[in-house]
C-alpha cells in the first residue's frame, strides 16, 4: 500500500436547485468567501489557477489547479491538480429531491515532504482533517446559497467563472 496515496468522497445535500449549487461550485475565485480552509484562490489563465488550503493541521497545501471537465447538463465538475498533492477532484451535482446531492470524489498523492515523511503516523490526522474541512464547506456552501438571491425558476445570478475557466478548486 503506498501511504502517500488517498481516496476521499464527500456527499453533500442542499436545499437549492441542482443549477445554484452547480454555479456556486463552478466559481473557484469565490470560494475563499464562503470555504474557510480554501485560504487563496489566484487566477493563472481562463483555464487554471493557483490555491492554497490550510485546515485544522497546522499546514499550508499549494496547488496548481486546471480543469479538465465542466459540463453543466451532466452535472460533473472535474480538476486535475499539482504541487503539494497531485490528482484530480471531481463534484457530480444531482438533483435530489425538492433540493440537490453534490457528490465530490478525489485521489491524490501527496508530494508535499512533510506529508510524505508523516505518511503512515499522520494518515488518521489526514484523513480526519480533510473530513472536518468538507464538513467546513458544506456549512459554508448551505450559507453561501441561503444568502444568495435566485434569478427565475431558482436560476443562479449571473454567467460561472472560476480560477480555472469557470471550474471548480
Amino acid at each position: 500500500m503506498d501511504w502517500c496515496h488517498y481516496r476521499f468522497r464527500s456527499r453533500w445535500d442542499l436545499d437549492a436547485p441542482p443549477a445554484a449549487v452547480f454555479a456556486a461550485l463552478a466559481n473557484g475565485d469565490d470560494y475563499p468567501r464562503w470555504w474557510p480552509q480554501v485560504r487563496e484562490v489566484r487566477r493563472i489563465d481562463e483555464r487554471s489557477g493557483a490555491a492554497r488550503f490550510r485546515s485544522l493541521v497546522p499546514y499550508d497545501l499549494r496547488l496548481i489547479v486546471s480543469e479538465a471537465r465542466q459540463d453543466p447538463a451532466d452535472g460533473v465538475l472535474e480538476i486535475g491538480f499539482a504541487g503539494d498533492l497531485e490528482g484530480w477532484a471531481r463534484w457530480t451535482v444531482l438533483p435530489q429531491g425538492t433540493g440537490t446531492r453534490a457528490l465530490f470524489e478525489q485521489e491524490v498523492v501527496a508530494r508535499k515532504p512533510l506529508l510524505r515523511r508523516l505518511a503512515l503516523p499522520g494518515r488518521p490526522v489526514f484523513r480526519a482533517n480533510h473530513a472536518l474541512m468538507m464538513r467546513s464547506g458544506l456549512r459554508g456552501l448551505r450559507a453561501h446559497l441561503a444568502a444568495r438571491p435566485a434569478g427565475p425558476a431558482g436560476a443562479p445570478p449571473g454567467p460561472a467563472s472560476g480560477p480555472s475557466g469557470g471550474n471548480a478548486v
